[in-house]
């Protein structure tokens, strides 16, 4: 008797969720990632044997290896069932390789989501590896290792240990550098507005409204000073406002496409405030499967990395039919969105609900509090998608005085259509009143303002990821580790939402342009993308592609170590002096993020780790408690007289006693910062005290 079929996957949840749909007959199990990859020590590709990659096991996953050897031998059938893009059809090749099955054997199922009709469909169509997306993924790999492991020991030995240098990490610095050059070269202009508040003057208090001053006699008005300003306010006649223009047309408002990974990130920061790696894991997590009340695990979202705004026919008539039982018929749309890239982009679905029947609040109590705002945000945007446009009445005035022309505009909601389902976005009227052309109006009053122009804005997350994507610079899955990577070299530093690019990204951005134009180009590096796509579509050779960039590449890496000349980067002192030898402390950069180093290196090497205090009191021992680091990076709160005292808090402690029971009260890293009380067995919560 034939043994069970064993199915791969990447994740266990993946696994457990998948699992549930296939029955006693399949036993799932997780490869937890990659198994195979190149070694960190050393450029691991033989640059002189057409560029081969020398593989390795991953260190550390020898049991998982054990145990996926072990289910092998002992299965009917081994089925590879990885994530359905470029990395998961490496993944699948290197445990094909592990497991000694042949490349061309029929082994390999996808799906783009995880419900039972996918996978039972997937289990139909078993198919070979795709060489095209492996090579696709190996050409990157091996791009990625040549510029890292060259450029990176040049940054070490002329600018600064720790430095790195990427293909597409570098080309996203270059693009937030040259905005902050922008920004410095920018020179603000003084311009002119000139408001008129009016009234149709018919009933006692009669709604005014606003018109702006735009022309004059014919043309576009600019008013660039003050007296411009004041000479056009002598000119008006207060009197002598007469309507002489009235427009009234009907105007739709279509609603957005469903997501791709892009707009994901984008959305989720100016909607949710996530930034691109949480809005990933929560997206993650949702699409892998969550455990839901009375149904069991569920995989609520399909495969989250995409550049693709389709959707299959099934699931447009399933969002159809419960718009139309839901609201109407009235609300059912018929919008056809097309991506603008070519074919292979267009290998998956949107980011949608797998079933849209599961509203976003009938699940809340099953969900934390990140997958609930994320799955309510792509559940709308998704059901909006389908539904008819917002329709308004929209309405324009123009009214003259003594040659110059004020223009007003309005508009009011007719029909709400998708605006009923997403919560997102408002719908905000503005009402004019009733004019006819010829009709005089009341002058309430009348201002000029100073106004100067505004620099571009900075780059946030989001405004980032839509550039690299306008560009084609990177893939959807490589987003978030671009920008991860930038801020912990501290190329980039992020306040708040902004991105700055520091001094330290401006040295190795100005080097990589001297030295490595090609590897700083927008341009290249959106062509090489192009490639890799040819690589997929298995229409050029992968090591063909590498070795047309290494030529090139090689030339450059050599007259660079030749030139380039030993960069000294001044490190930034504190006002904290040394016990030692009383000289300031630099804040220095390590292997395990930064520290505080006597200036006065190499005569006193005197060194101790940054300590952010928090002015709270040990309850304990009377010390001051003090910011820490878990060894997983986690932040948490403990005794500066560790390890004589070892009290500790997760949640940020501050300076106030809990009034029931007097223990230290702390804020909770929530979006409404409410405080609670460190004392387990005491329930005390507060809101956060407002200044009036």
């Amino acid at each position: 008797m034939a043994g069970k079929s064993l199915v791969i996957v990447e994740s266990p949840a993946k696994a457990k969720t998948i699992g549930k749909f296939l029955g006693s007959r399949y036993k799932v199990v997780a490869s937890v990632g990659h198994v195979r990859d190149l070694p960190k020590s050393k450029m691991g590709i033989d640059i002189d044997n057409n560029f081969d990659p020398q593989y390795i096991n991953i260190r550390g996953k020898g049991d998982v290896i054990k145990e996926l050897k072990k289910e092998a031998k002992k299965a009917g059938k081994i089925l590879l069932a990885t994530d359905p893009d470029r990395e998961g059809e490496a993944i699948s090749w290197h445990i094909a390789y592990l497991l000694g099955i042949d490349e061309k054997e029929k082994c390999r199922i996808e799906f783009h989501e995880i419900t039972k009709s996918a996978i039972a469909g997937a289990i139909k169509s078993v198919r070979p590896i795709h060489m095209g997306l492996v090579d696709a993924q190996q050409a990157r790999r091996v791009l990625d290792r040549l510029v890292g492991y060259s450029i990176s020991p040049l940054l070490w030995k002329k600018v600064k240990r720790g430095l790195s240098a990427g293909r597409v990490q570098s080309a996203a610095l270059k693009i937030i550098c040259d905005k902050e050059k922008e920004i410095l070269k920018f020179v603000p202009k003084e311009f002119w507005v000139i408001t008129a508040f009016l009234s149709t003057g018919e009933k006692k208090g009669s709604k005014s409204f606003e018109a702006k001053l735009s022309d004059f006699k014919g043309k576009k008005i600019t008013i660039n000073n003050k007296k411009e300003a004041d000479d056009i306010l002598a000119a008006l006649d207060s009197k002598d406002y007469k309507v002489v223009k009235v427009e009234t047309k009907e105007k739709t408002r279509k609603p957005q496409p469903p997501f791709t990974t892009s707009s994901l990130q984008q959305e989720a920061s100016n909607r949710l405030g996530f930034y691109g790696k949480r809005t990933m894991m929560a997206a993650q997590q949702l699409y892998e499967g969550v455990d839901i009340k009375g149904e069991g695990t569920v995989g609520l979202i399909t495969y989250i990395r995409t550049d693709s705004i389709r959707i299959s026919e099934e699931a447009r008539d399933n969002v159809k039919k419960y718009i139309k039982e839901k609201y109407s018929e009235a609300y059912v749309g018929n919008h056809v969105y097309s991506n603008k890239k070519k074919d292979i982009q267009d290998a998956h679905e949107a980011i949608r609900p797998t079933y849209v029947s599961m509203h976003p609040d009938n699940i809340k109590s099953s969900l934390s509090n990140d997958q609930y705002k994320l799955y309510k945000l792509i559940w709308e945007r998704f059901t909006a998608s389908q539904m008819s446009s917002a329709v308004y009445d929209s309405n324009s005035v123009e009214i003259l005085n003594n040659g110059y022309l004020f223009r007003a505009s309005g508009s009011q909601l007719k029909f709400d259509g998708f605006l009923k389902v997403y919560s997102f976005m408002e719908a905000s009227d503005k009402i004019l009143p009733v004019m006819n052309e010829g009709k005089g109006l009341d002058c309430l009053d009348i201002t000029s303002d100073q106004r100067f122009t505004q620099p571009p804005s900075r780059f946030s997350e989001a405004s980032l990821v839509k550039e690299l994507e306008d560009k084609n610079i990177g893939r959807p899955s490589t987003y978030v580790p671009i920008i991860t990577t930038l801020l912990t070299r501290k190329y980039v530093t992020r306040d708040k939402k902004t991105l700055f690019p520091t001094e330290l990204g401006f040295i190795v951005t100005d080097l990589l342009e001297n030295y490595f134009k090609n590897i700083v180009d927008i341009g290249f590096t959106a062509n090489l993308e192009e490639k890799l796509d040819d690589v997929e579509e298995k229409t050029v050779e992968w090591k063909s592609v590498v070795g047309d960039f290494y030529h090139s590449f090689k030339t450059e890496l050599e007259e660079a170590d030749e030139e380039i000349r030993r960069i000294e980067i001044q490190d930034e002192l504190t006002d904290e002096k040394c016990e030692l030898c009383d000289k300031f402390m630099a804040i220095k950069q390590g292997r395990f993020g930064e520290f505080l180093a006597c200036s006065g290196y190499p005569e006193c090497k005197n060194t101790k780790p940054i300590i952010h205090k928090t002015g709270v009191t040990c309850p304990e021992c009377g010390n001051e408690i003090i910011q820490r680091k878990s060894k997983k990076g986690k932040i948490f709160y403990g005794c500066s007289g560790y390890p004589e005292c070892r009290f500790l808090l997760w949640n940020k402690p501050i300076d106030r006693k809990c009034p029931e029971c007097g223990s230290i009260m702390t804020e909770k890293k929530t979006k409404k910062s409410d405080f609670q009380c460190s004392n387990k067995e005491c329930h005390y919560k507060e809101s956060k005290i407002t200044e009036e």
